[in-house]
Order: C-alpha cells, then structure tokens, then sequence
C-alpha cells in the first residue's frame, strides 16, 4: 500500500556531496515520521536521520554536521543532502517512513511497522 523508492546514490571522492531522494507513494495517511538509515558490509544497519513536521530532525552523532534530512510535501518526497563524506559513510543507504507521534527516531529505530526503500549505494573513496 505504501511505497518508497530511493534513488541518488553513487560513488564519490572522499569531502564530496550526494543527494539522496526518497518518493512515497500510496497511502501516505499518518506516514510522517520518516528518516534514513545505512547498512555497511559487515555491520548492522544504524540510523542517520530522522523527520516529522512539527519536531526537530535528529541526527546520529556521527553525521551531525555535515548531512541534512529534509522533506518536501508537495513532491512526497524526502531527502537527505551528503557533504563532507567520508570513506566511513559508504553503506546501501535506506529511506524509511512509518506513522508520526513524536519520537520520530527514536520509533524508526525499533523497526517495527516501518515501511521501507529498497536501499540505495553510497560509495566514498579515499
């Protein structure tokens, strides 16, 4: 009923930018809580950011600084803007949504009734 579809992921030089885009389609209705998560070879998938109208983004310490989470509503879709990447940022990045509430990040990260993208490649080389 609810789909997500990524797109933007590449491969770049280390200090470079990427833009990655997630478009939500289908029944939307209470869908606001929405953010990005990666998975790296090897590790286990962690969040990167978090939105929801009417709270602030949150971000993993990681990235705070240097990405930016934002949503436009006429598009349905949301993004996240990539500068100053590092080798330690390549992972398949994942767009993610589930219903709103509050605690938009801290709900994504449980996993459960999320509705997620198939994943996007994010390559940073040194």
């Amino acid at each position: 009923q609810v789909q997500l579809v990524e797109s933007g992921g590449g491969s770049v030089q280390a200090g470079g930018s990427l833009r990655l885009s997630c478009a939500v389609s289908g029944n939307t209705y209470r869908r606001n809580c929405m953010g990005w998560f990666r998975q790296a070879p090897g590790k286990e998938r962690e969040g990167v950011a978090a939105i929801e109208r009417g709270f602030r983004p949150t971000y993993a310490d990681s990235v705070k600084g240097r990405f930016a989470i934002s949503q436009d509503d006429a598009k349905n879709t949301f993004y996240l803007q990539m500068n100053s990447l590092k080798p330690e940022d390549t992972a398949v990045y994942y767009c993610a949504a589930r219903s709103g509430g509050g605690n938009c990040y801290t709900r994504l990260k449980t996993y459960d009734n999320n509705f997620w993208g198939q994943g996007t490649q994010v390559t940073v080389s040194s």
